[in-house]
Parts: C-alpha cells; sequence; structure tokens
C-alpha cells in the first residue's frame, strides 16, 4: 500500500487529500483544507507550511503530488500561487517526502478523463473514484484529485516497467 499526499495550492485557500493505493483500488484516508484568507501573506505561507507539516507528520504520506502554476491572466495571482506552492513543496522536502508535480489538465484528463473539465465533474469523479459520500470542498476534491492522478500514474508506469521486465526475460522486445 501506498500513501499519496495531494496538495491543490491556493494564497487563501490550499487543499490537501491522503489517498491510499492498494492494487488497482483508491481509499480515502484524510482531506481538508489549511484557510488562511484574512492574514498578511507572509503569515499565509507559514500557515500552509505548520499546517502541512502537520498533516504529514499525521499520515506519514510515502509520497506527495502537487498541482502545477498555471498562469491565466494575473500576474500578481501566480506570483502568489507560487509562492504557496513554495511553502507546500518545502514542507515535503523538509519531510525528505518526494514531491511529483502535475499540470491541471493532466489531473482532470487522469480523474475525469477529459483535460478541460470542469471543477464540478473534477468533484463528481473524485467522489465516486473514492466512494465517498456528502459534500467535500472543492479545494479538499482537487487536492484528492491530484493524489489520485499521481496514483493512477504511479500505477501506470509500474505496470509498463514490469510488462517490459517480463518481455526482457523471455527474449522479446516490445
Amino acid at each position: 500500500m501506498t500513501l499519496i499526499l495531494g496538495i491543490d495550492p491556493g494564497s487563501r485557500v490550499t487543499g490537501y487529500g491522503v489517498v491510499a493505493m492498494e492494487k488497482n483500488k483508491s481509499v480515502h484516508v484524510a482531506s481538508g483544507c489549511v484557510d488562511m484568507a484574512d492574514l498578511p501573506l507572509a503569515e499565509r505561507l507559514r500557515e500552509i507550511f505548520i499546517g502541512l507539516t502537520a498533516v504529514i507528520r499525521e499520515h506519514r504520506p510515502d509520497e506527495v503530488a502537487i498541482e502545477k502554476i498555471f498562469m491565466n491572466r494575473n500576474a500578481d495571482s501566480a506570483i502568489k500561487l507560487g509562492q504557496a506552492r513554495g511553502a507546500a513543496i518545502v514542507a515535503a522536502a523538509m519531510c525528505e517526502l518526494p514531491v511529483h508535480e502535475y499540470s491541471p489538465n493532466e489531473i482532470k484528463q487522469a480523474v475525469v478523463g477529459r483535460g478541460h473539465a470542469t471543477k464540478d465533474q473534477v468533484q463528481h469523479m473524485v467522489k465516486v473514484l473514492l466512494s465517498m459520500q456528502g459534500t467535500l470542498r472543492a479545494d479538499a476534491a482537487d487536492a484528492l484529485g491530484v493524489a489520485l492522478c499521481h496514483g493512477h500514474t504511479r500505477q501506470s508506469l509500474t505496470a509498463i516497467a514490469a510488462s517490459g521486465a517480463r518481455g526482457a526475460r523471455a527474449g522479446r522486445w516490445l
């Protein structure tokens, strides 16, 4: 079993989700948000670092996956998002965890099957894939989507490597 912490960084709300990958099954372990909307920027970054460090210490994930930055229209927002990502990555690095990065389109493709899916579609599929009931905050759902994306990517790469090893042992080139 592999525990994956997914992070949806934000300068006002950072979502997190922990998923256990067991063979071909994904299991929800924990999810939530680090809220810091009304704090000055430096304190928000501190809260992201402290909050995610606490999540890492509590759940002890094996790997971390985080959403990459995308540039929309507001450069100031992108810079703040980059700073939030940095605080999250440092929390993982300080706990000596490997960090994997995925673009929003890669995450949507892995979870929904469409790279330009809506937030509602991602939230719905996360709940379906993890057999969850009730409401789920959008930022936590996005973080779980990041974890699922990494889990599915990791499983695919492991299967490809295993099939390549079997082919090489049999004297075949695939």
